[in-house]
């Protein structure tokens, strides 16, 4: 685990440090990599780890439940952010999408890795590509959308959402897709990548957090504090509650239930105009809560 916290930190600094060193030059490589990632990557893991993936019906569940969770705190935060901190609706959705846009990939996969063992890895990865995918592709767009006025009209926004958004169609292949398709080769190729990719993932990170550190303050407001409960106390508290009603679920999605902002969650940001102070801060702070806890459990 310390191996793990060291090497994010490490990517982080050197994301951070190539953005002051060369500015416009770093944002630019991570546009490029963030295609490399949405196009190339992801569609290969995604569809290479699904077509062996097995739902038993407590993986079914827990899948079920965590979308369950998702709507729940997604819900709070638009309460609280509306009505109780009256915050703009571009500050409001932001906290609704920091809320929802959980890093499962970037950190809780390897994390589960590390904490649980490689036999959890691919609950962690399925997780990731049918909960935390969908939460990004779908609906945290969708929810910036709503609270601002920028859009196009409908045939233009379903057009782009398909070309758009290879891992979703990687997802619909790999579910449908026999073993046959999927020797274990490359399955145990797409196993590593996605935690090959968290190095990556955290140095665009790094980038985009020193970009935002320019124009903002990375501190803890309400808002920030409000993201952090729902989305790394109420959320996984909710989901081990239901799932202590209804069945067993693996405990690689309970882990992932905890884990902080997504760094995609800037994406969201950038593209609708929303609250990067929020959000920069947000990822910030429950990603640096995040790899603290690790480092308690995995000592303990």
């Amino acid at each position: 685990m310390l191996a793990l916290a060291l090497a994010i930190a490490a990517a982080i600094a050197a994301g951070a440090g190539a953005e002051r060193r060369f500015g416009k030059r770093a944002e630019a490589l991570t546009r490029r990599l963030l295609d490399a990632i949405l196009y190339v990557a992801l569609p290969f893991i995604a569809f290479f780890v699904l077509a062996r993936a097995g739902l038993g019906a407590g993986g079914g569940v827990g899948l079920a439940l965590a979308y369950v969770v998702h709507a729940v705190v997604g819900l709070l935060a638009w309460a609280i952010a509306a009505r109780v901190l009256h915050l703009s609706p571009h500050a409001t959705a932001t906290v609704i999408v920091a809320t929802i846009m959980v890093n499962t990939g970037f950190l809780g996969a390897p994390l589960v890795n590390t904490l649980l063992g490689h036999d959890e890895l691919d609950a962690a990865i399925t997780y990731d590509v049918l909960v935390s995918g969908p939460m990004f592709f779908l609906v945290a767009f969708a929810v910036a959308a709503a609270f601002t006025t920028r859009g196009e009209p409908a045939a233009a926004r379903v057009r782009t959402f398909v070309t758009r958004n290879p891992p979703l169609i990687a997802v619909i292949a790999g579910l449908a897709a026999p073993d046959a398709l999927a020797p274990d080769a490359l399955v145990e190729i797409a196993r590593a990548g996605i935690i090959a990719l968290a190095p990556v993932g955290f140095f665009i990170g790094g980038v985009q957090l020193a970009a935002e550190a320019r124009h903002t303050t990375l501190r803890l407001s309400p808002p920030v504090a409000v993201v952090i409960a729902l989305r790394m106390v109420v959320a996984p508290l909710l989901l081990i509650a239901m799932a202590t009603l209804t069945v067993d679920v693996p405990d690689a999605y309970l882990v992932q239930a905890a884990m902080p902002v997504a760094v995609n969650t800037l994406v969201v940001v950038h593209a609708y105009e929303l609250d990067r102070a929020i959000a920069a801060s947000a990822l910030a702070w429950s990603t640096a809560i995040a790899l603290a806890g690790g480092l308690v459990v995995a000592v303990a």
